[in-house]
Formats: structure tokens, C-alpha cells, sequence
């Protein structure tokens, strides 16, 4: 899965660098990882996994529920990764979103940061099994009787 799917990092990596809001779209994992990277004097930017919504209107919602004190943005960046959880880790783009985080005099404790790439890890193995022993997933062909 991960060499066939090429990516234009350098893209990637503007969004990140510039992006207020921007959601993660990983197809080994139904859950998104949300970074929005707006700060004030009271509340540092945010990097945290979320359910995946049916519409832009739905994820506006949830941003609001979950950062009330900031305004709608303006924008919301969505980039899928159609690679594995790893894949994004390597790629240097788990780097670069700590480092934008870091360049807001907000540090984002290093074990929160790892407990969410963690928690990704492990989803993806879940669902991985899931997959294999057909827990909420169908097969295309049964097998002759």
C-alpha cells in the first residue's frame, strides 16, 4: 500500500507550515487526526484524533464544540494520506507538524504528541484485524458450500 499511492510532500508540508486547521484522512483508520494549529495566551494549538463527519457543516461543528474559545476558521485543509500510519511518521510530517506546534512557544508535552501517534498505531492494527477476521467489514466472495 505504501508505494503505490505517491504524495506530494512538498505540499504536504506548506499546509502544514501555513494551514490553520487541517484534517488528516488516513484510509487505514476511520478516525481523523485534527490539527489546528491556532493559539492564544490561554489555549496552545491542538493535535488530537476525532470521529470522521459526513460533511465541511459537520466538521465545523465539532471544531467549535472542541475549541469554543476561537472562531470558525476560515478554512479547514483536508489531506488524505493513503498510506499507512507509519508511512506518515517517516514521511517527516509528524515532525513538522511538532515543530510548527513548538514555534508557537506552546510545547505539546512529548508524551501527549506520542500517545496520539500510539493511539493511531493502534487503531490501524485493530482495524487491520478486523479486516482479517471479517469483524464489520464483508467478504466480496464466499466460499462454495
Amino acid at each position: 500500500m505504501d508505494n503505490e499511492n505517491p504524495l506530494d510532500l512538498y505540499a504536504i508540508f506548506e499546509a502544514i507550515d501555513s494551514a490553520d486547521v487541517i484534517v488528516f484522512r488516513f484510509v487505514t483508520i476511520p478516525q481523523r487526526l485534527l490539527f489546528d494549529s491556532r493559539f492564544s495566551d490561554s489555549e496552545g494549538p491542538s493535535l488530537r484524533l476525532v470521529p470522521g463527519t459526513a460533511s465541511l457543516p459537520e466538521r465545523m461543528t465539532a471544531i467549535k464544540q472542541a475549541r469554543p474559545r476561537f472562531r470558525l476558521p476560515d478554512k479547514v485543509t483536508s489531506i488524505r494520506w493513503p498510506r499507512y500510519v507509519r508511512s506518515f511518521a517517516r514521511s517527516g510530517a509528524w515532525e513538522r507538524i511538532l515543530q510548527r506546534i513548538d514555534s508557537t512557544g506552546y510545547t505539546l508535552a512529548a508524551d501527549r504528541a506520542a500517545a496520539v501517534l500510539r493511539e493511531m498505531e493502534l487503531r490501524e492494527r485493530s482495524e487491520a484485524l478486523n479486516a482479517i477476521i471479517g469483524a464489520g467489514y464483508h467478504s466480496l466472495w464466499s466460499r462454495a458450500s
